[in-house]
């Protein structure tokens, strides 16, 4: 079952931002864009649909990240938009809502916020409530999730 979802074509790398540069205001791209160091601002993609943005274990993003296909592993403090593929890695941290149509999570990524599935929100636009979900959680073997009435404990 699980084996049938294809990841979506992404970007190649382009652009990288290394570990001792901090950079301090938003960012827009096309293509790809590695990031290793700090970026006080928002991280933008435009009229790209495979733009990817990949986050590196030490990188940091400190605004909203609004990027099809997002790879993170270092931390990003604000919301995240990823309109196809989100991957968070075994040390990624979060902390803000986070947007999402596909998401792959690996054992030891954190998310401190709300996660909504682009599905969720379309089926909800005429509802006065919509179905987000406060989570505070570290993926882990004896991790709980709750999501209100949707999911149930594992």
């Amino acid at each position: 079952m699980w084996g049938n979802i294809k990841k979506p074509k992404t970007a190649k790398i382009e652009t990288l931002v290394g570990a001792n540069t901090q950079i301090l205001g938003d960012i827009t791209f096309k293509g790809g864009l590695h990031i290793e160091g700090l970026i006080k601002g928002n991280v933008t993609s435009t009229g790209d649909e495979h733009a990817l943005l990949v986050l590196s274990e030490n990188g940091k993003i400190e605004g909203e990240v609004n990027v099809p296909n997002v790879t993170v592993n270092g931390m990003v403090v604000g919301d995240i938009h990823a309109h196809s593929m989100l991957e968070l890695a075994g040390s990624a941290k979060v902390h803000g809502t986070i947007y999402y149509t596909l998401l792959e999570t690996s054992l030891g990524a954190e998310i401190n916020g709300q996660m909504v599935q682009h599905s969720d929100i379309k089926e909800n636009k005429n509802e006065t409530e919509h179905s987000e979900s406060l989570l505070a959680v570290t993926v882990a073997p004896e991790a709980t999730l709750e999501r209100g009435e949707r999911l149930r404990k594992y």
